[in-house]
């Protein structure tokens, strides 16, 4: 979000003012909170998976200490991923006024090209693979456990999780997906950057960067374990005391099902086009 005023800047005057040093860090940490947002959003993906399907066993790995490791870990590949960036990032002189953008060695084209598919590769598909087979087996481990213990109160958690499941993964298919078919059709196809089409490929921009702003509103409202986290966080001690007997229950209801887990063996660039301005990569 620390670049967000200087590249709505120059999508608003079509010209970078901010000289050639402040163009490469911005690039960076655009781009470099991009992908950690997405990565750390498969990382929760991967935690809910285990904490789900493998509740005993990954005990010993779902400890503060290990996340905290798992984020530097995140932060660090982010990095490397976005090298490409931290090196080619630049202003370029144009008729028209500069921009900030990646300078490519030559042969431009080609290191334009690879560089599209290598974002969409590791920015979109494999992280959308990952996500979506772990809350696929998420969604098999609740019924399949559903069915086993008969109860409503399960048949109803099942309901509320496989809901959440749907409308996150819905809502980073939906911001991040028209981002990525601009990027890979700008070298695919001939696109001209018309006027209307750069108006476009720019609120396909502000969808990526909504897409991090979501993720905390969906939790929030279709989570009822992150409205009790976040109550505790914030200390809402009146909303913990009135909801005391239902935390007992549910901490009842959770030993039950780890017993019967214990039980069961069967553990469940953004560009103006054609490389004006790498705003998300």
């Amino acid at each position: 979000m620390l670049g967000l005023p200087f590249i709505a800047v120059q999508l608003a005057v079509v010209h970078w003012p901010f000289g050639a040093v402040l163009c490469r860090v911005v690039m960076t940490l655009d781009s470099l909170n991009q992908f950690t947002s997405i990565f750390c959003l498969t990382v929760m993906s991967v935690d809910r998976y285990l904490a789900v399907v493998h509740p005993i066993r990954s005990t010993g790995w779902r400890k503060p200490r290990v996340a905290k490791t798992v984020n530097l870990a995140v932060w660090g590949v982010s990095l490397l991923v976005n090298l490409p960036v931290v090196a080619y990032g630049g202003v370029v002189t144009r008729r028209d006024g500069c921009f900030c953008t990646i300078v490519w060695p030559e042969p431009q084209e080609a290191y334009y090209t690879a560089f599209m598919f290598y974002t969409f590769a590791l920015g979109f598909f494999l992280p959308l693979l990952v996500i979506c087979m772990c809350y696929l087996l998420i969604v098999v481990k609740l019924k399949t456990s559903g069915l086993r213990a008969g109860s409503a109160k399960r048949k109803r958690s099942e309901r509320k999780v496989t809901r959440m499941v749907s409308v996150v993964v819905a809502a980073f298919v939906l911001c991040w997906l028209p981002f990525y078919v601009f990027n890979v059709t700008s070298v695919t196809g001939g696109v001209s950057a018309t006027p209307a089409l750069r108006g476009t490929f720019a609120f396909v921009v502000a969808l990526g960067y909504a897409n991090s702003c979501a993720n905390p509103i969906l939790y929030a409202f279709l989570s009822e374990n992150f409205k009790k986290s976040f109550q505790n966080v914030l200390c809402l001690k009146k909303a913990a005391a009135g909801g005391g007997l239902a935390d007992e229950i549910d901490r009842s209801d959770s030993r039950q099902d780890k017993s019967r887990v214990t039980n069961d063996p069967t553990e469940t660039q953004s560009t103006l086009l054609n490389g004006d301005l790498q705003t998300s990569i």
